[in-house]
């Protein structure tokens, strides 16, 4: 099997696993938080970075991932800006309405596309751009309801979405500048995330919902869907990172709209949530948008993957015979004025 083949498989393998593991916890911690009232959200996260961290100890204990230390500066402040990131999005959702909240889930993609636009360099197509704002629109009309304003909700809100577009971009050119996988990656920074939720977390619940986290009464099935949701979000967690990794934070965020897409029809056809046809109507619409999307970029990613191609047999056919190089003028004379053949960089970052 090819290189591009397996790479494919990978992609494909990982963005499943995120959807799944995503939609699932979202089942067991809304059973969690709206049947048994267990609403401590943010400490329930920090509960997860903990057994994610747990989790990945022992596979690197059996040996199943090579520890890989990088910059230890990088981890910690990726880890803290990721455990911020947690915390502003669950007090902007405390502060603000739910369909403001949506709105400010709606402004991570072209902040994202802002920020690698301008800091990278990096160039959306049209296609992709005109895909994108169809695919906000389906999500804006099947998730976003009312919009309530207020100074503090708006100023949070801003902050999440800020953090959180920093956050991702900074999980895809971490493991691309130290060569690290996502498990390297996640098993670095779980602690710096999880110390930073575990610190703050009691606070901003009992901030949000006005109780105790430590007073709750914890009884048996609490305490079995909380173990459920810790063991769940270590497949959350590593999925995140590896389908960041394997192609880019805009691809992400676009798999996350799906997801919302997908839960709403669950709690529709499992749970009997409300439902509308504008509901309906705004997930085709989401879902047309997200398959221009992954249309537009696999057929960019071919055109790049054949033009590295062609770049690469040209240069072959230039060291094989350096009259082609020297009548197309790409030769390059040394000191002793023997023609060398050019050197071509092929682009193998080849992501959406």
């Amino acid at each position: 099997m090819s290189e591009g083949k397996r790479f494919q498989l990978g992609t494909i393998g990982a963005l499943s696993l995120s959807v799944v593991s995503s939609v699932s916890i979202v089942i067991c911690n809304k059973a969690l938080i709206s049947t048994l009232g267990f609403t401590f959200a943010t400490t329930l996260t920090s509960w997860h970075l903990l057994v994610t961290f747990c989790s990945l100890h022992v596979a690197l204990w059996m040996k199943l991932f090579e520890h890989k230390p990088f910059d230890p500066r990088a981890v910690m402040g990726f880890g803290i800006l990721n455990g911020t990131s947690i915390g502003l999005l669950n007090l902007s959702l405390g502060f603000n309405s739910v369909g403001f909240y949506q709105m400010t889930k709606l402004a991570i993609i072209p902040c994202t596309v802002f920020l690698e636009t301008v800091f990278f360099r990096k160039q959306f197509s049209r296609n992709v751009q005109f895909s994108l704002v169809i695919l906000l629109l389906g999500v804006g009309i099947a998730t976003v309801t009312d919009l309530q304003l207020n100074v503090l909700g708006c100023v949070l809100s801003l902050l999440a979405v800020v953090t959180t577009c920093v956050a991702q971009i900074m999980t895809n050119t971490i493991q691309k500048k130290f060569k690290v996988s996502s498990t390297q990656l996640l098993y670095q920074s779980c602690p710096y995330q999880a110390i930073t939720l575990f610190i703050t977390g009691p606070f901003v619940d009992r901030l949000l919902t006005n109780q105790n986290v430590f007073a709750f009464k914890y009884t048996r099935l609490v305490l079995v869907f909380i173990v459920l949701s810790c063991l769940i979000s270590v497949s959350v967690n590593f999925s995140t990172f590896l389908v960041i990794g394997k192609t880019s934070p805009v691809t992400y965020q676009v798999l996350g709209h799906l997801k919302t897409c997908l839960v709403l029809a669950f709690g529709y056809s499992l749970l009997h949530d409300p439902f509308s046809w504008r509901n309906i109507i705004g997930i085709l619409v989401a879902v047309v948008g997200m398959i221009l999307y992954s249309y537009c970029c696999t057929l960019e990613n071919q055109q790049k993957g054949s033009e590295a191609s062609a770049q690469l047999s040209q240069a072959k056919e230039s060291e094989s015979d350096p009259l082609i190089s020297v009548e197309n003028g790409t030769s390059i004379l040394t000191d002793s004025g023997v023609p060398k053949a050019p050197v071509w960089s092929s682009d193998k970052d080849l992501h959406a």
